[in-house]
């Protein structure tokens, strides 16, 4: 069973700054409490207790909260008023809608001197004959029951008749609690045949999945889907035979519905879960390597080239109110991965970048994702813009030029330089010494043909 628990009792005092030690009002409606206790020992400050719309059967441990002011358990299981005797400062109780049938236990409320408003309405013990002038014979200090106004005329009319209405108030009282033990006994009964329905309904289901053998486990593999359809078809039939059943309206009904829609859901987040198992994994790798362009949640996105910073954005359509904390960014050099509330958007980069100096914003307006990837050839382009800071003269670059466009090599090549051939520098000198004289000889030859008409002037 549910209890209150003192993380319950923390976030419900938000209000309070989460101090439960001086808390003076809580609300704790609609949590499928079943067990009232704690209460009474972490807040003895409390004024205003709200407790409505749980599955409460007893009210218990709020003795101590002396201060407590008004105190609201309407829609709950309650049978009986008992232990407020300590509540000293009881102003307001309400008791809306449970299934107080003893009414005699009102006279406990006898000793809160200060309660001025009582609702019963919604009880069995409102259907009584008599009901309102026996409460209102026996709590004096009332003076609101059930949002009507109790006068001083229907008090006196009420003390008058106080012995026949108490002995006729006792006689149904006692009907209805023999009424009320025969109701927890069928409901005891229909409970134990529901078990013993459902344990074998789950052995029948367990020997349906596991047969002995191989054969008959090939052969239910076949017949897997069809089966599945006929298991969902049954179950729709028990839900709605459980909600067509007629039922009487007890504390017993009451939890045994929120049992049954409890077993519901949590039988509901099962299929979930295996569903989220058996899903598979996206493919954003292929077995050889290969990085994959993926778009799983279906977002805008742009990728531009920013040349003159040398970097790459990417600029992500993520939802505007989207809680970061759902966004996970992994830069490698090829590529970006965005997980987006589990979902990835992987996309491969045109150039290399730097995954350690690259950062990950989110825009205030748009909420879009901005990731700002400085590429990795940030120093080839360094060096590029220190050579051609260096100024040398015009022969420098000339040569360095040639020199770029061949290729030297560490041999010497005698076909591509004239240099002198040591072995044979004899044969050589002979080649150039005939060589002047040859020609020497031609030119007086010529000299001599084309000067035949002038005189050989020796001195000359």
């Amino acid at each position: 069973f549910l209890s209150v628990t003192e993380d319950l009792v923390r976030r419900r005092a938000e209000h309070n700054n989460c101090e439960i030690f001086s808390l003076e009002e809580i609300s704790l409606h609609q949590q499928e409490i079943e067990k009232l206790e704690h209460l009474d020992k972490w807040c003895r400050e409390l004024k205003i207790l709200y407790l409505q719309n749980n599955l409460i059967p007893k009210i218990e441990n709020v003795g101590r909260l002396k201060k407590l002011e008004y105190l609201n358990v309407a829609l709950n299981n309650i049978e009986r008023i008992e232990n407020l005797e300590g509540c000293e400062e009881l102003r307001k109780l309400d008791l809306t809608a449970n299934f107080i049938g003893e009414l005699s236990s009102i006279e406990t409320l006898k000793y809160n001197i200060h309660l001025k408003e009582l609702f019963l309405v919604g009880n069995p013990c409102t259907e009584f004959e008599g009901y309102r002038q026996f409460v209102v014979a026996n709590l004096h200090q009332l003076k609101c029951l059930d949002s009507k106004e109790i006068e001083r005329s229907e008090r006196i009319l009420a003390l008058q008749n106080y012995p026949e209405l108490e002995q006729k108030i006792r006689e149904q009282e006692k009907a209805y609690l023999l009424r009320r033990a025969r109701e927890k006994e069928e409901a005891q009964i229909k409970m134990q045949e529901r078990k013993d329905k459902k344990q074998k309904q789950m052995e029948s289901e367990h020997g349906f999945v596991s047969p002995d053998s191989l054969q008959n486990k090939e052969n239910h593999q076949a017949e897997g889907e069809s089966a599945q359809e006929t298991w969902r078809t049954v179950d729709d039939d028990e839900d709605r035979g459980f909600w067509e059943e007629p039922t009487p309206y007890t504390p017993e009904s009451r939890l045994e519905i929120h049992r049954y829609i409890e077993e519901k859901r949590r039988a509901k987040d099962n299929r979930r879960e295996s569903k989220k198992r058996e899903k598979p994994l996206w493919t954003l790798v292929t077995a050889e390597g290969k990085i994959l362009n993926v778009n799983v949640p279906k977002l805008n996105f742009s990728l531009n080239d920013d040349e003159e910073n040398n970097q790459i954005i990417l600029d992500l359509a993520v939802y505007r109110h989207l809680d970061t904390s759902l966004l996970d960014v992994d830069v490698q050099p090829t590529y970006v991965r965005v997980m987006v509330k589990g979902k990835p958007f992987q996309l491969v980069l045109p150039e290399a970048v730097k995954p350690d100096s690259s950062s990950a914003k989110r825009s205030q307006t748009t909420g879009h994702l901005v990731v700002t990837m400085p590429k990795a050839g940030e120093i080839i382009q360094a060096k590029q813009k220190v050579s051609t800071s260096i100024k040398d003269s015009d022969c420098n670059t000339l040569q360095k030029s040639t020199r770029s466009g061949q290729v030297e090599k560490l041999e010497v090549n005698p076909s591509k330089y004239s240099f002198p051939d040591v072995t044979k520098i004899i044969q050589e000198k002979e080649h150039i010494g005939q060589g002047p004289i040859r020609l020497q000889l031609q030119m007086i030859t010529e000299s001599r043909k084309s000067c035949v008409d002038l005189e050989d002037n020796e001195d000359v």
